[in-house]
């Protein structure tokens, strides 16, 4: 078992774009591939899973212990993650939890997706600074992309040599593999109609021009040790699923899964009601694309309203929108919510919402308490909507990367319960 990084020196290189033609290009050929993407992510890792046909894991050195880290990195054949923002790129005020970060916690070297198309010699400087800033971070390999012309990869290649790091290929710019941009990042693969068009050119490009031979001799070997949860009584959780809430991370579906859980998924965008179950978990998503449908789901409204009597019902962000009074769109129409919370959230005059939270129960909650028996978590919140009213009990404090205390987040209302942060792990 192997593996090893795909970084860059920052945000727009094209790391997702060449990843996936990685992915694609050595799965199709029968090779046992998976793949991880570090940090709070749940758009790239879709595409992930449809590259490879197996599922793909977030790995978080802000958010995980090492030992979780390297848990969800085993598993049979070789892994490639593929890093987020540039490679030493962490929250404030060091850096933590960087892709950098990572390396270093799974001993995986990196291989450097450089950015070519406005620069020449440059880019030995560019390269040479990356591979020296902290010689624990082992910089393997260079993929250049948005290449002119043979003569400008030549010219790099040319500056590249005296570092002796290895260019294993040089692609071509291409307008083909652009893809659409969305207000939360790029549009879901569910909602790409030609993803398979997408992944097959992607990798042919990247077979073409990558000498992928050499980038796989370069995965460094690795034996992470596995770990499990104890098998407890079984508990049954419907979780919504579908294009309005997408947003789970698969370790703590995984986690509910290992100690007893049976999740039971729902359509609420189709009208489906909550299956009979013990909790309600509605993740994330883009409910505010799907509010006004959302609002005239009955079948959905009315049971969700009728499980709340009973079980405990939790949601996260947009599902914690979807819990509330009164959703409003961008277009300022209001939609009435299930009204099971004091929430009325508006994406009229957006205002972004970003950054690593610390949440510290002080209402425990009977499915945050399943998440794990500690009262701390370590979450993430990433929204545009902006809160209107909020009237009830606060379910979280919370703090933000740097320790700095924030106002407490979320409502508890009885068996319902829900906060704008997406838990990632227990502290």
């Amino acid at each position: 078992m192997g593996g090893l990084i795909l970084a860059a020196p920052s945000s727009g290189a094209g790391k997702t774009t060449i990843t996936l033609g990685i992915l694609r290009a050595l799965a199709r050929t029968g090779q046992n591939i998976r793949s991880a993407k570090s940090g709070p992510d749940y758009i790239d890792p879709q595409f992930h899973a449809a590259a490879t046909g197996r599922p793909c894991v977030n790995l978080d050195a802000w958010a995980m212990t090492p030992e979780r880290l390297k848990s969800l990195a085993s598993g049979e054949g070789d892994l490639i993650v593929e890093g987020a923002m540039g490679l030493f790129d962490g929250a404030p005020p060091l850096g933590k939890g960087s892709t950098a970060d990572l390396s270093k916690t799974l001993n995986l070297p990196v291989v450097l997706i450089v950015d070519a198309k406005s620069m020449s010699q440059s880019v030995a400087a560019l390269v040479g600074g990356f591979t020296a800033h902290d010689k624990q971070v082992k910089v393997v390999g260079v993929i250049l992309n948005h290449v002119g012309s043979e003569r400008h990869a030549d010219m790099l290649k040319t500056a590249l040599a005296p570092l002796k790091i290895p260019v294993l290929g040089a692609i071509p710019r291409s307008a083909e593999l652009s893809r659409p941009s969305r207000h939360l990042g790029l549009v879901q693969a569910g909602e790409m109609p030609d993803l398979e068009s997408f992944l097959n050119l992607a990798a042919d490009i990247v077979a073409k021009h990558v000498d992928l031979c050499s980038f796989k001799a370069l995965m460094s070997r690795s034996d992470w040790p596995a770990t499990s949860a104890e098998k407890a009584p079984t508990l049954r959780v419907a979780v919504a699923k579908d294009e309005a809430f997408s947003f789970t991370y698969p370790h703590l579906i995984r986690d509910w899964e290992q100690s007893g859980v049976t999740i039971l998924p729902f359509s609420p965008l189709a009208n489906e009601p909550v299956p009979e179950a013990d909790r309600v978990y509605l993740p994330g998503g883009y409910p505010e694309l799907y509010a006004a449908t959302l609002a005239q789901n009955k079948t959905f409204m009315q049971s969700i309203n009728s499980a709340a009597q009973s079980i405990e019902i939790y949601g996260e962000c947009g599902g914690f929108m979807t819990l509330g009074e009164n959703l409003i769109d961008a277009d300022g129409t209001s939609h009435k919510m299930a009204g099971l919370l004091g929430l009325t959230t508006s994406f009229r005059d957006r205002k972004l919402h970003l950054g690593y939270r610390t949440l510290t129960q002080l209402a425990p909650h009977p499915l945050t308490q399943h998440m794990s028996p500690t009262i701390t978590f370590a979450a993430h919140e990433f929204h545009y909507a902006s809160t209107l009213s909020a009237e009830g009990t606060p379910l979280f404090n919370a703090t933000n990367a740097e320790g700095t205390a924030l106002e407490p987040m979320g409502l508890i209302e009885g068996r319902v319960a829900g906060s704008f942060a997406h838990i990632i792990d227990p502290i």
